[in-house]
């Protein structure tokens, strides 16, 4: 396993624990972006065999995924407004006030840049996690083979 291997592999277990800890589906997929894993380093990893996951947990995965995309399509035109800078009083106070809303809605780590973001990455996870389960379903084909091969106690 190449060091990208490991670290994604690494990610991947740490977004997951992340998940497993979070009391809804929307926050489960969230917490695995928090964790930073790119969408598209998730699906190399996939795409090489180093990312298997069961029927069970990957459709839960997706659904997740689905969901927060279908809420953020659903409530994208009202998010944009944090853009815009609300109305405020004209003191130099209210003026500061909303001005300091809107950059931190919209600067590097802001509301609206993770969800612009997320909306971005999701697909490919969600790519990337029908890889995984065609990997596992793959693996446990290749086991069972490999043990219905083996030869019986009486037969060694």
């Amino acid at each position: 396993m190449t060091t990208e291997e490991t670290a994604a592999v690494a990610q991947a277990l740490q977004a997951t624990k992340q998940m497993e800890t979070a009391a809804t589906p929307e926050l489960k997929a969230m917490d695995a972006v928090r964790v930073g894993l790119a969408g598209a380093q998730l699906k190399r990893l996939a795409q090489s065999g180093g990312f298997a996951i069961d029927d069970t947990t990957g459709n839960q995965l997706i659904e997740a995924l689905e969901g927060v995309l279908e809420s953020l399509e659903q409530r994208w035109a009202n998010l944009q407004r944090l853009h815009d800078a609300p109305a405020m009083s004209r003191t130099a106070t209210g003026q500061w006030v909303s001005a300091h809303m809107v950059s931190t809605a919209a600067d590097e780590h802001g509301l609206v840049t993770q969800l612009q973001a997320a909306r971005q990455e999701f697909p490919t996870y969600i790519e990337a996690i029908k890889l995984a389960k065609k990997n596992y379903k793959s693996r446990e084909e290749t086991t069972r083979h490999t043990l219905t091969s083996l030869p019986t106690a009486d037969q060694s």
